[in-house]
């Protein structure tokens, strides 16, 4: 599964850790201009990095600029591609690293370590000075969202590297050939699958054995017929939050996609990669997906594929949000733990890291858009980023993203099971509300989960 949306299904069992950084933490250095985080010059670093669709050569370039700048310091790396569950018992020991890219499949739920105190506070790293922008800190570099991405409670503790757009994609060559226009709403989208359909292509493939991919679609839908309002009531668990028209119409919309049959039979029983592939070999038109699908379809997508990411159509006209309108959300996630030997060096790594450079060089290597700005500014870049990019840019302001993912893993899982029943019509669009609903109740009730509000 992609790291970039991977679902928190691993809920760490971790002891509960103090608020600071004090204990195991290695005595810090004065802070000085040049060294802002007071990072002590001989105090050794591990890093720990998820080595998924994007490699670990991005941290490795940073470190061994981190090298460079305190070269007594021993780095110890680790390319790992299941963290959760080699961290796990290093957060309950007590002894976890400098730093950890939480993130793919198996990562730990952050919620959870948020829950008992394991995850370091940020802020000093947010208000230091950006290294390579000089009268910015590290926070003014950052594209819309990114730090509220990694806000609990109203403090920072993690800070996400890559900025994932969510949308539809295409392959641009394949439309020119036959002729068809990307939709603006969703009655032109039926129209457009009618086509396709005739033509002998399936309109639309999803990776069916994981539904939260077709999940982004439909509350991108939601989120544009029901506007900001919409998402928070989600968020908050609010009671009715799921039956709110705007989301039982975006369901409506993608029952009416299994109901006409524009669904690429066995859909459902596909991966990630199997469904992607299907769509490379133009068996069908649209896929919804994130905005990392063009790195990890390097390879399999042939020569002047071209694809390209649309964003959601707009449900009616009386939308709250426009069409231009894109969830985009940062990802691919970096902690200081709190009980971390060398939680200074940790945050000047991080502080390398999330330099415009660093990022500039990430964005040319792996196709994605980081969560630096203007990271891309004067690159050529290929169909698929540049997609990316020209979407965020059209979209402005109006980028939204819900919280209930990275806040609630259960709840999550309940949308995705769900989403998948009313994807191969073994639901209605009400059953699924009422379904989400009673999770979201049972979820708002148990005062053993720690709530958060937006």
């Amino acid at each position: 599964m992609s790291a970039s949306i991977a679902a928190p299904l691993l809920g760490a069992c971790v002891t509960s850790g103090g608020s600071d950084d004090s204990g195991a933490a290695a005595e810090g250095a004065p802070k000085t201009a040049d060294n802002p985080l007071g990072v002590k010059a001989d105090a050794p670093l591990e890093v720990v990095v998820f080595k998924g669709g994007y490699g670990d050569e991005y941290a490795t370039r940073a470190e061994a600029q981190y090298a460079q700048k305190y070269p007594q310091a021993k780095i110890d790396h680790k390319g790992l591609q299941k963290v959760g569950e080699a961290m796990q018992p290093r957060f309950v020991a007590g002894n976890p690293p400098d730093v950890v890219d939480n993130t793919g499949a198996g990562r730990l739920d952050i919620a959870t370590l948020v829950a008992a105190g394991q995850t370091g506070d940020l802020s000093d790293l947010l208000d230091a000075p950006a290294l390579d922008q000089p009268g910015k800190k590290v926070r003014d570099t950052l594209l819309p969202g990114v730090v509220d991405d990694g806000t609990f409670g109203g403090k920072p503790v993690a800070l996400n590297f890559t900025y994932t757009v969510w949308g539809l994609w295409y392959s641009k060559s394949f439309f020119a050939e036959r002729g068809w226009q990307y939709p603006k709403t969703w009655a032109e989208m039926l129209t457009l699958c009618a086509t396709i359909k005739k033509s002998g292509v399936a309109p639309w493939t999803y990776q069916g054995k994981y539904p939260e991919y077709l999940n982004d679609p439909l509350l991108s839908m939601a989120a544009k017929a029901g506007g900001l309002d919409l998402i928070k009531a989600v968020d908050n668990l609010e009671p009715g939050a799921w039956k709110q028209p705007g989301l039982v119409q975006a369901a409506t919309a993608f029952a009416e996609l299994a109901g006409k049959g524009y669904l690429l039979a066995g859909s459902e029983a596909l991966s990630h990669t199997e469904a992607q592939a299907a769509w490379c070999q133009r068996k069908a038109a649209f896929i919804p997906c994130g905005s990392w699908l063009e790195s990890e379809q390097k390879g399999v997508a042939p020569a002047g594929f071209d694809m390209v990411l649309g964003t959601v159509p707009a449900g009616g006209p009386s939308d709250r949000l426009p069409v231009t309108a894109v969830q985009a959300a940062s990802s691919e996630s970096f902690l200081v733990p709190t009980k971390a030997t060398n939680p200074a060096g940790g945050r000047e790594y991080l502080r390398i890291l999330f330099s415009k450079a660093s990022a500039t060089a990430f964005a040319q290597a792996n196709s994605t858009l980081p969560a630096v700005a203007g990271a891309t500014d004067g690159l050529t870049l290929s169909s698929g980023l540049g997609s990316v990019r020209d979407a965020v840019t059209a979209a402005g302001a109006d980028t939204f993203t819900y919280r209930f993912r990275t806040w609630y893993a259960p709840l999550a899982k309940a949308v995705d099971d769900a989403t998948g029943e009313l994807a191969n019509k073994r639901i209605s669009p009400a059953d699924w509300s009422t379904r989400i609903q009673k999770a979201a109740d049972a979820l708002a009730k148990d005062t053993s989960v720690q709530k958060y509000t937006r």
